[in-house]
């Protein structure tokens, strides 16, 4: 699924924060820690875009979501691995 071929829902932004901020729970502890975790801290920081490529980022099943974060497999869209590579970072500053 690429980002160009992608359309975010629309929700109010408050109704969008909390669905997605939902999503984030995703019973893998690893995952829901580093999900909500960035999403607590980074999420309104991030630019239209790079909302749209998290939320697309979101759509990805456990394991595939796993392997993008714990960077043994990289996202082929451009937008998404700039959210991955954000979502790392902010696990090591």
């Amino acid at each position: 699924m690429y980002i160009e071929n992608y359309e975010p829902q629309r929700d109010q932004p408050g109704q969008q924060k909390s669905r997605l901020y939902w999503q984030c729970r995703r019973g893998m502890l690893e995952l829901d820690s580093l999900l909500q975790d960035f999403f607590k801290q980074q999420f309104d920081a991030l630019t239209a875009q790079q909302r749209a490529s998290f939320e697309l980022l979101l759509q990805s099943p456990d394991d595939l979501l796993l392997e993008y974060l714990m960077g043994r497999v990289v996202p082929m869209d451009a937008g998404m691995s700039d959210v991955v590579a954000k979502i790392r970072q902010s696990v090591t500053v």
